[in-house]
């Protein structure tokens, strides 16, 4: 039953700080600063921050640069 449930919301879920700075190869204390900037949206759950990976996307698409979308040849 618990495994049925992580497959249907596993695409919903929502990320914690710790994952997002994985994701971006980043610290998570940067991952907090880019939070509290308003950077990267947030939703806060009691203590907890948790980040929506539609708005993860969202950030890492605004941040792209030019160079960022041509490939890198040896």
């Amino acid at each position: 039953m618990h495994e049925q449930i992580l497959s249907i919301c596993e695409d919903k879920r929502l990320l914690k700080a710790s994952e997002v700075a994985r994701i971006l190869n980043i610290s998570r204390s940067l991952v907090y600063r880019l939070i509290h900037t308003g950077k990267i949206p947030s939703i806060r759950i009691n203590q907890a921050v948790r980040i929506h990976h539609d708005d993860l996307n969202r950030f890492i698409e605004g941040n792209r640069t030019e160079a960022d979308t041509y490939p890198i040849h040896s």
